[in-house]
């Protein structure tokens, strides 16, 4: 019985560790469109979780955003198309998530016409305001509410 307890209370507390984790990528990822270094750290931090394909989203969101602060246009591209593969790669693995599809939206609607990257706007709206229910976190339900009325 004691096994079973502390194997619990193992896999609550990893849980909880992965949820502060989230939160912590979901508080910033709209200030790491101006904030270099924080993109950075967040990326950083991103490439070291596995498994998860919210963390792939949200690392493909950043990668995408990263591409803002670099100066290289051909660098700029790559990383921008290093982060479109991630988040595709995300709403392969889980293509009912709503935050991993806000993810994607955040990215389309912002990005420039010639990138190609806007064919998923409105499929991803409709998922997104059919599965809002899904989504605990008020903040990215915020952050869904700002993109959606641009």
């Amino acid at each position: 019985m004691r096994i079973i307890v502390g194997f619990l209370l193992l896999v609550s507390m990893q849980l909880n560790a992965q949820n502060n984790t989230l939160n912590f990528f979901r508080e910033n990822y709209i200030k790491a469109v101006s904030d270099k270094k924080l993109c950075l750290q967040m990326i950083k931090e991103l490439e070291e979780l596995k498994g998860e394909p919210i963390f792939l989203a949200y690392l493909g969101g950043l990668q995408s955003v990263k591409a803002n602060h670099v100066f290289n246009p051909i660098k700029k591209l790559s990383t921008f198309n290093r982060g479109k593969s991630n988040i595709e790669k995300a709403v392969k693995l889980s293509p009912t998530n709503p935050e991993i599809r806000f993810i994607r939206l955040s990215i389309q609607k912002n990005i420039p016409g010639f990138l190609g990257y806007k064919s998923n706007i409105q499929e991803d709206i409709k998922l997104i305001n059919s599965n809002q229910f899904a989504i605990s976190s008020n903040v990215v339900l915020q952050h869904i509410e700002e993109l959606i009325k641009k």
